[in-house]
């Protein structure tokens, strides 16, 4: 019998034990080399978003968020090791109708500063292609990143108290424990709730706490001036990620529609170039359903991808494409060579 090693944290969680149980055993026992023929489909696309020495943020769905240089360099030796060919997200409709090596598309969600300042190098020395999706509304610093705002607002504050439409919330948050369960009880009431509830409440929690959400934005995003030397660069391309990075699905639908082709039409003033691919943020069912894969292929875009774990099979929707997630907290080949076999989705389903 193979045992798996289960690093405890005062920040983790039992999912996520669960998940690095399954992966290591499937690594330990070899099931992600022999299955993987008949699994791994014809490739898969990885979703990054901060990478960074150190995580900017600390709360565990913010953290998770973000790797550092060093694994980022061990996801492209690994990926080389195991016949990959890392090819930019335009190839994907051709690579999926042809016979050939399995393939790999690196994606980057936002335009963090992160991403020019530690993952392009790596990059570069690996000669790996990449598409950035921008958030317009990161660049031209009008959209907040609510989830770092609420961490920041949590930690600010003794205690909380907040009305939500199926009842209050409230909790103490004088120390980490508290802050944490909090923390976890927030932000998860605040998914389920539509993306008005959300920004209503994120706005009360901004001016309660006294924060500068716009100054965090300029911080750790990107402006156009970024983007445009990014734009240029031999290995990358562009591709759009709404205006304000809403919950697509959970907003009228005019509204959604303008998201996606506003932020299409930003990027061609700004950058020049014209995103031919989208993400949808969050990007999971949700989050993005039929209704927004269908304004994404109406507004002209090639295909589009969400957040739906899985990898790349003949036949796929090109506008709901899956992704895996290279996660802060799984930060070992292992783990990642157990995704990309296709094993843990076989299993699943």
């Amino acid at each position: 019998m193979v045992h798996a090693t289960i690093r405890w944290s005062p920040r983790d969680s039992m999912r996520h034990a669960l998940i690095r149980t399954v992966l290591s055993t499937i690594a330990l026992t070899g099931a992600d080399r022999w299955l993987a023929p008949r699994c791994r489909g014809r490739g898969v696309i990885l979703t990054f978003h901060h990478v960074a020495p150190e995580p900017e943020a600390r709360m565990p769905e913010n953290a998770g968020l973000s790797i550092t240089p060093d694994f980022l360099d061990r996801v492209l030796r690994l990926l080389a090791d195991l016949g990959y060919a890392v090819v930019p997200l335009a190839e994907v409709p051709a690579r999926l109708s042809e016979p050939g090596p399995p393939f790999a598309v690196l994606t980057f969600d936002d335009g963090y500063r992160d991403n020019a300042r530690h993952a392009l190098p790596v990059l570069e020395a690996h000669g790996a292609p990449f598409t950035m999706f921008v958030c317009t509304g990161f660049a031209d610093r009008t959209a907040p990143l609510w989830w770092l705002d609420l961490e920041e607002a949590i930690e600010r504050q003794p205690a909380l108290r907040i009305a939500f439409p199926d009842g209050v919330l409230e909790g103490p948050a004088g120390t980490a424990a508290e802050r944490l369960a909090l923390w976890r009880k927030l932000y998860w009431r605040l998914r389920r709730h539509d993306e008005s509830v959300l920004e209503q409440t994120m706005r009360v929690l901004v001016d309660t706490a006294g924060l500068d959400p716009l100054g965090r934005v300029d911080r750790l995003c990107m402006g156009w001036q970024d983007l445009r030397y990014l734009a240029r660069h031999p290995l990358a391309s562009i591709g759009a990620h709404t205006v304000s990075h809403p919950r697509l699905a959970r907003i009228p639908a005019e509204r959604a529609r303008v998201e996606i082709e506003e932020s299409r039409r930003r990027i061609r003033e700004e950058l020049d170039v014209d995103p031919l691919a989208f993400a949808y943020p969050v990007g999971d069912p949700g989050s993005a359903g039929a209704r927004e894969f269908t304004m994404a292929r109406d507004a002209g875009y090639s295909l589009a991808v969400t957040t739906r774990p899985g990898v790349l099979k003949p036949g796929l929707p090109l506008h709901a494409l899956p992704r895996l997630s290279v996660n802060g907290h799984y930060q070992h080949p292992r783990y990642l060579q157990a995704l990309v076999s296709g094993v843990p989705f076989a299993l699943k389903g």
